[in-house]
């Protein structure tokens, strides 16, 4: 395959170019290294990245129309688009709404134009998000319930991105999938959530602010575990017409928040100070993923649990930061 995938120097997007590029595959990597958060941590993962055989880079705003579109002149050969590049984070959406609906909706219809000049397109999938599930209290998410009353901007960019997916897949017949993302932590992982927020302020002696009164619930997915989903997805084009499929991935566990925080704690040997706040706007009090469909059609199968993967991520950390001699 020959791949081109937006969000290269970000979280999930590192990991998934890592593991197609081991695979053997070519990967275009996309990425405007903006600075929502520390562009030091995307310069590194990039650097990873640049530094193997098959892998291409280009520094491109996703909502830049004329130079997404050139990338179809200059990469004739691309075979696949994995769309994982987005304004993240369901806070700063009521700080920022501008730019979520730049980046996520213009830039979801940018990529799926180039992808209809793609002459040798197999398949375009996309990163949607639990988030979409808004309010809902039916438990656990399917991909069935309903889906049309999201909690933040972010969330409503998100439900947009599918609309426009299954749009073009009507009228233009592109075989496009998106898969909506629970609550992805691990190794290189997003400086704005939890596992990272709360390991930072640890170390530091500074308090964690765990809102709703400690009441949340997140189903929360290895990063390893989330790759293999998305890989699993690229290669199970959708046969329905249009051609077009919605997947979650998660971990399939809903997992209390202190429980999470109890785990860090012992992976990192210090004890968090609590500040108990009221719920966020635009947030939710759990998530939890019905995987039912993942498992039937791709073979999505999560093998790591948090009591893993909290400590695979804090020794990265350690390593990341140079804090203390390895153990």
């Amino acid at each position: 395959m020959k791949v081109l995938l937006t969000g290269a120097a970000g979280f999930i997007g590192f990991h998934t170019s890592q593991a197609l590029l081991a695979q053997g595959h070519e990967v275009v990597g996309v990425d405007n290294l903006n600075s929502y958060y520390e562009v030091t941590l995307k310069e590194a993962r990039l650097a990873q990245l640049t530094a193997q055989k098959g892998f291409a880079f280009e520094k491109l705003d996703i909502s830049d129309r004329d130079a997404m579109l050139g990338l179809a002149a200059k990469y004739p050969g691309v075979t696949h688009v994995i769309h994982l590049a987005a304004q993240a984070g369901v806070r700063h959406s009521l700080t920022d709404p501008y730019t979520y609906v730049t980046s996520n909706v213009m830039g979801q219809v940018i990529l799926l134009e180039l992808a209809r000049k793609f002459s040798k397109l197999e398949h375009f999938v996309y990163a949607s998000s639990s988030s979409v599930y808004g309010g809902n209290t039916k438990l656990p998410f399917s991909i069935d319930d309903e889906t049309e009353q999201p909690n933040s901007l972010y969330a409503a960019t998100k439900k947009a991105d599918e609309l426009i997916g299954h749009t073009y897949a009507h009228l233009y017949g592109v075989p496009a999938t998106g898969l909506r993302f629970f609550t992805v932590y691990g190794p290189w992982g997003r400086p704005d959530m939890a596992a990272f927020l709360f390991t930072r302020a640890i170390l530091k002696g500074e308090p964690i602010s765990v809102f709703n009164h400690g009441e949340m619930w997140r189903d929360f997915t290895y990063v390893e575990d989330i790759v293999s989903g998305i890989l699993a997805a690229v290669a199970h084009r959708p046969k329905k017409t249009p051609p077009h499929a919605v997947y979650n991935l998660g971990n399939h566990k809903s997992e209390k928040l202190t429980d999470f925080i109890g785990i860090l704690e012992t992976a990192l040997g210090r004890k968090a100070t609590y500040n108990f706040e009221p719920m966020q706007p635009g947030d939710v009090a759990r998530t939890y993923a019905d995987i039912d469909a993942s498992r039937r059609d791709l073979g999505f199968e999560p093998k790591t649990p948090i009591s893993e993967g909290i400590p695979k991520f804090v020794a990265w950390y350690k390593d990341y930061y140079r804090l203390w001699p390895k153990n």
